[in-house]
């Protein structure tokens, strides 16, 4: 046999070995991929809203399978009834872990519940905290902000807008000025700042307890709290018609431009959604929007309280670097420490801080239902 049939017989052998691995691998890798599916861990989650395009998100999901084991089942509920209903599943059985929309429905789902009240009995909740965090903002458009920094109401640093002095605003609307007496002749009507309704909406009752920490120079004392709750009750009385939820009055906003909606209430997330779902809308608007961050702020954080052992798998979860990347650059929320220092300049949306600073905690359940009940009574 000459060198050439030899090395060409090498050859061959070489290409058949390199085949006969990849195969073996190949085979080796779908075993393991099988064994994966067939040992997922179903975690049941009660979870409120606010967060519904995120939970679905396909790569956060994929993640939680194949780095994980976990596959996830999602029942809507109403944060109010998770509170005070029985939290069980349509067929009896219990949750995983409860995946709440706001910071004050974990702290009372902690607390025993109050039989007087009727609320069932509760799990013991085993671990948790704020898990994804998005703070109040109000929208605007360029003029109206140019007006308010010439009012000496908000302040722009760093390429972020500030209001800097919230009383200020708060006593414009309670006075009745008119936007034409700000220099904005084109805008008909008294200054508002649209917002949910209060009483029917958790988003606009957080805002409404914003306010209500303003009013008492952020420490709401029961005592503080009924002096300015008439104070209060007049702003919400001259606030006018009202959305039912933050998405409707967001579009509202968009599609009426500053004749329709010249200042709405909502949350940092929606602007960074809205850019990432609508790239196209969002370059038509994007030079005259304006993120007004009010000072002080406060989270909307929407929290988990865990059951189970597997509960605790999937809180272990939004450790994930992927995870915490996904919600903040597509979906618009700070994971992990409340007012964590984020890479604001890869979302193409000017005028959103890398921290948040300036906030004060939200109120006890207690207060919110003091508050919600005084503003809805006749």
């Amino acid at each position: 046999m000459n060198k050439k049939t030899i090395g060409i017989a090498i050859f061959i052998l070489l290409i058949l070995a390199i085949v006969g691995i990849k195969v073996v691998n190949d085979d080796e890798s779908t075993i393991m991929t099988n064994e994966k599916a067939q040992t997922l861990t179903t975690v049941t989650v009660a979870v409120g809203g606010g967060k519904e395009d995120f939970i679905a998100d396909e790569r956060v999901n994929q993640i939680m399978k194949e780095k994980y084991g976990i596959e996830a089942v999602y029942d809507s509920w109403s944060n109010g009834k998770m509170i005070v209903n029985p939290l069980t599943r349509e067929d009896g059985s219990s949750y995983d872990l409860m995946f709440c929309s706001d910071q004050r429905f974990y702290d009372y789902y902690k607390l025993s519940p109050d039989k007087s009240k009727g609320e069932a009995d509760r799990e013991t909740v085993l671990d948790g905290g704020l898990t994804l965090n998005t703070p109040i903002v109000i929208y605007s458009w360029d003029s109206v902000v140019d007006a308010l920094i010439n009012e000496s109401i908000v302040t722009e640093k760093d390429g972020v807008y500030y209001i800097t002095d919230m009383n200020k605003l708060l006593g414009y609307i309670l006075e009745g000025k008119k936007w034409s007496d700000i220099g904005l002749d084109m805008l008909y009507g008294s200054i508002n700042i649209a917002s949910t309704d209060p009483v029917t909406s958790s988003p606009g009752a957080t805002y409404y307890g914003l306010l209500l920490s303003i009013m008492c120079g952020g420490n709401v004392t029961e005592t503080a709290m009924q002096e300015n709750l008439p104070k209060l009750k007049e702003f919400y009385e001259k606030s006018g018609y009202m959305n039912n939820t933050p998405a409707d009055l967001f579009e509202r906003y968009l599609k009426t431009g500053m004749g329709g909606e010249p200042m709405i209430v909502d949350y940092e997330k929606s602007i960074v959604e809205f850019a990432n779902s609508n790239p196209d809308g969002f370059e038509q608007v994007k030079d005259s929007i304006r993120i007004l961050y009010p000072t002080p702020t406060i989270w909307n954080s929407h929290c988990i309280a865990t059951f189970t052992e597997n509960g605790n798998k999937y809180n272990e979860v939004f450790e994930d670097s992927e995870i915490g990347q996904i919600a903040w650059e597509k979906y618009g929320f700070r994971t992990g420490v409340t007012g964590g220092n984020y890479d604001v300049t890869g979302l193409g949306i000017n005028g959103i801080p890398q921290t948040i600073t300036s906030t004060v905690s939200s109120l006890k359940m207690s207060m919110y239902n003091e508050l919600i009940s005084y503003l809805g009574g006749n």
